[in-house]
């Protein structure tokens, strides 16, 4: 395949097209916003998707033609990701009511949901995609986990979610989609698929690239090509990567456009009911999450304590599982759900166990100009006795790093195990089973003696480093301390329900 022509950058922006070239490749959003479009609205807090200062709204046309919107961080979003999409700020709002402030905005100063005013702008957004989202009120544990990754340190919280609460009882104020929906179309149109080429920051007098295929054969085309090149999903950690360590990018090849990577489907299975199902590597982890929880509920808390909605509605599971990271989350589910990766490499497939994937620290089974299409999940086959269960450990409930995660599943036959798989996160140089604890498990009653037995396999299977998020000590402990709660959980005799095993009851 050869490769397209430069083209510049194409999306909307206050209710026109914007065309944006001669900007490095990795400019982010925020840049953007306020050193050319000089929309300063939009904060700088941490820089690295945490504090959600810079939240803003992205939207686009789904596959039936509706315009579907997501709040995501912009400082940490590359610009070029932008093209063909609409963005909205927290400039955009007081136009919707016809110059006033917003319903979401002045319930905040009605609500005093505001003292040092420099998180505001991010809340407002985040408060207006649940205002579009949701017709009505939200209970108040839901709107707390939607501001999740909105960081306030003056009010508590506690006015912000009365003016989420507040800003229903004004007459209503919706977004009129068909103007976006129209400029979308005409980008859409008009647009051959994107190259974009701009200066590159670590080499001066040279450009770099930026590629967003629309196929999965371009795509595959492209990496054999630019093997060198760096793939890009959901810029939720290579944008740190940019923010915090000013590495140089080169060109990038950008998964975003693939729409097939996208889909999550049913997969497996000969009797008609799936086996399981496939995530494409370009899934975000929202949409994983989900529909991974509707067919496990256990997984619904590692879900909400995933990040944040606007990293959810950006980063992907896929890109989650390929970076190997020993203390992301997806990796540790994935492991004790027995879940495999689709690599491709040219128009070639093949299928390995995830557990094969992860050779050594931030070191994967991929070959030169291969790249992960794929997650098969096989979901829990609870009628023939599977169990499984998910807990992570952070410093922080919501919007934090594990110190360490566990999914951990057994199979029973009356009170006997006769399958098990433990994956761990935090634990090692990279996510992965409990070999020595499984086997002490597998064949044996499920029982305090047997739990005992596992507990103490531990230390065969690990050897956790100390850092800032835990010691050694502590993540032997809490391992061992979660190998328990999962036994009483699901002990044959007298499990302990839900009620009893919560810290917070609206997750129980």
């Amino acid at each position: 395949m050869s490769q397209a022509p430069a083209r510049p950058i194409h999306f909307v922006h206050q209710g026109q097209v914007q065309q944006v070239s001669g900007l490095p490749p990795t400019t982010t959003v925020l840049q953007w916003l306020r050193e050319h479009a000089h929309c300063t609205g939009t904060k700088e807090g941490c820089a690295e998707g945490d504090c959600g200062a810079c939240t803003v709204v992205v939207a686009e046309a789904d596959a039936s033609g509706a315009l579907q919107r997501r709040t995501v961080n912009a400082c940490i979003q590359f610009l070029p990701t932008l093209d063909g999409k609409a963005l909205f700020t927290v400039e955009d709002l007081p136009a919707l009511n016809g110059g006033a402030l917003h319903p979401c905005q002045q319930a905040l100063v009605d609500c005093h949901g505001s003292q040092c005013g420099f998180c505001t702008p991010g809340f407002v957004m985040s408060l207006w995609h649940s205002y579009e989202q949701h017709p009505h009120a939200l209970p108040r544990s839901d709107l707390a986990d939607a501001l999740s990754g909105n960081l306030c340190r003056c009010t508590g919280y506690r006015p912000i979610l009365d003016a989420g609460a507040q800003m229903y009882e004004a007459p209503r104020v919706a977004l009129d989609p068909l103007p976006v929906l129209a400029l979308l179309k005409q980008l859409a149109d008009t647009d051959a698929p994107l190259v974009y080429e701009g200066p590159d920051p670590a080499a001066p007098g040279q450009t770099a690239r930026f590629h967003a295929p629309r196929t999965l054969d371009e795509l595959a085309s492209l990496r054999q090509q630019l093997p060198q090149a760096r793939l890009l999903a959901g810029s939720t950690d290579v944008g740190l990567w940019v923010t915090k360590q000013f590495k140089p990018l080169g060109d990038i090849v950008y998964l975003g456009r693939v729409s097939a990577l996208q889909a999550i489907t049913p997969w497996g299975g000969s009797s008609g009911a799936p086996e399981g199902i496939e995530i494409g590597a370009g899934a975000t982890l929202e949409a994983a999450w989900s529909a991974l929880s509707q067919h496990v509920p256990a997984l619904k808390e590692i879900w909400l304590r995933f990040a944040s909605p606007p990293v959810r509605h950006a980063g992907t599971m896929g890109g989650n599982v390929a970076n190997g990271s020993p203390i992301g989350d997806s990796a540790p589910i994935l492991l004790a759900l027995g879940a495999a990766v689709v690599l491709r490499q040219g128009s070639v497939t093949r299928e390995m166990p995830l557990s094969a994937f992860y050779l050594d620290y931030m070191k994967n089974a991929l070959a030169p100009g291969e790249f992960l299409q794929a997650i098969r999940v096989p979901l829990p086959k609870v009628a023939q006795g599977e169990v499984f269960r998910a807990y992570k450990i952070s410093k922080r409930r919501d919007s934090d790093i594990s110190a360490l995660c566990a999914g951990l599943m057994i199979q029973l036959d009356g009170d006997t195990i006769t399958a098990a798989r433990l994956g761990w996160g935090g634990m090692a140089g990279t996510a992965r089973r409990a070999a020595a604890t499984e086997a002490a498990l597998i064949g044996q009653a499920w029982n305090e003696a047997t739990l005992r037995q596992a507990q103490a396999a531990l230390a065969q299977d690990f050897q956790p480093l100390s850092d800032l998020r835990a010691t050694q000590g502590y993540r032997l402990k809490v391992a061992a301390n979660l190998l328990e709660r999962f036994w009483l959980e699901t002990r044959p005799q007298s499990p302990l329900p839900a009620s009893q095993v919560h810290v917070w009851p609206a997750t129980a």
